[in-house]
């Protein structure tokens, strides 16, 4: 049976709410996906019948909330084809890049050099700026093509003997453009570099396998793929995860303390200090769980015929600038509108029930890059229709004519 959305967006109670008198169009669910009824039930379920601190305690409601939790791991480790003991919970894909760049931050010197993208988002950009300020660390910055293709020619031109870390978006979430990851894993790699790879977006429009994309460290949340918000994943592998030192320091993370000395666990639970996010990776768990029933592929097909709506008729305004038209791009929709600002253009569709994002989407420098000062950006999920679309456009087309 071809992909049906109508019948997804059942699931999701959400969608069924109104902005004043008009049913809402959520087109921002590159910001934070909306939850399926099944990761609801998770998590309240959850808190109503079993909940207890995990790892620590001997009774049953510990026990179960321990195994619970683990079982979120291994689910996670399923759908992105990794190990358990290669997955670290985080609270989001933020302090997952956060807890990569401080760990192998300890391993930089003064000259030792970063490259990224003009593409990355500030999450991808500011841990290591850390590193610039404290240690005298050399940020580069692969440029874009004027579609929003990554250069890679420039890119590979860019690495060099004192290239430690390549730290790239796997998609943007501005651009929509999909990286050739392994590619450039490759060239990294033979320069002895460690790759490190932001998935936030590409994890919830394509299937991921972690040990074919060839990184060495791979970030993403929750909430964008239809999960709670408080949870990121970071996964690592084996030999990476052992080499790198603790992040933060408390309970859970240690094997024995004493007042003249400490030994530190093992990985994951190396890195994962204090009380973890148990409500949020069970949420987790159930998401990727509901996603794993879907068909991924007619999903993806789904969403880009969705892109291809939207694009097609923004193309055909005058004053309408596309962001990010390269080949194979995912279902992210960044435009300027001639004499308007991005903060008035959705506040207007906002009254047509139209949620759209409106600023720099965290990502400055590429704003900068692109010569503006914000854009528009409708996003695209599994549960949007044609008709929502149709209804994006209509508003967008009424909302034209207070700048004109």
């Amino acid at each position: 049976m071809a992909f049906d959305p109508n019948l997804i967006r059942g699931e999701f109670p959400i969608l069924s709410r109104r902005i004043g008198d008009r049913p809402l169009v959520y087109l921002d669910s590159a910001a934070s996906a909306q939850k399926p009824e099944a990761v609801i039930e998770a998590m309240t379920g959850l808190m109503r019948h079993s909940y207890a601190n995990v790892h620590r305690g001997l009774h049953t409601l510990a026990n179960e909330t321990t195994e619970l939790y683990e079982k979120a791991r291994q689910k996670v480790a399923d759908f992105i084809h990794g190990d358990p003991d290669e997955i670290v919970f985080t609270r989001g894909a933020t302090e997952a890049l956060n807890l990569v760049a401080s760990g192998l931050g300890q391993q930089l010197t003064e000259g030792d050099e970063v490259l990224l993208t003009e593409m990355e988002h500030h999450a991808n950009i500011v841990p290591w700026h850390f590193l610039r300020e404290r240690k005298g660390v050399v940020l580069r910055f692969a440029p874009i093509l004027p579609d929003g293709a990554l250069d890679l020619a420039a890119l590979e031109g860019m690495i060099s003997a004192r290239t430690r870390v390549v730290s790239i978006v796997h998609m943007s979430n501005v651009l929509g453009t999909v990286n050739p990851v392994q590619r450039i894993a490759s060239l990294a790699h033979a320069a002895g570099a460690v790759m490190v790879v932001d998935a936030c977006q590409s994890v919830v429009h394509s299937p991921l396998n972690v040990k074919e994309l060839g990184a060495d460290f791979v970030a993403f949340s929750g909430h964008k793929l239809y999960g709670p918000t408080g949870i990121g994943v970071l996964w690592g592998r084996a030999d990476r995860l052992a080499a790198l030192p603790p992040w933060q320091g408390g309970g859970e993370m240690i094997d024995q303390v004493d007042f003249d000395r400490i030994t530190y666990a093992a990985p994951p639970l190396r890195f994962e200090a204090g009380t973890p996010p148990i409500v949020e990776a069970v949420g987790l768990g159930a998401a990727v769980d509901w996603i794993s029933t879907q068909d991924r592929g007619a999903i993806e097909a789904h969403e880009k015929a969705l892109y291809r709506q939207a694009a097609q008729a923004l193309g055909r305004i005058n004053g309408v600038r596309i962001l990010g038209e390269a080949e194979g791009k995912g279902a992210v929709l960044s435009f300027v509108l001639e004499g308007a600002h991005a903060h008035d253009i959705a506040q207007l569709l906002d009254r047509y029930g139209v949620a759209v994002r409106a600023g720099t989407h965290c990502a400055e420098p590429l704003m900068r890059r692109l010569g503006v000062s914000s854009s528009v950006r409708a996003s695209f999920a599994l549960y949007n229709t044609a008709e929502e679309v149709d209804v994006f456009l209509d508003a967008l087309d009424r909302t034209r004519t207070f700048f004109t």
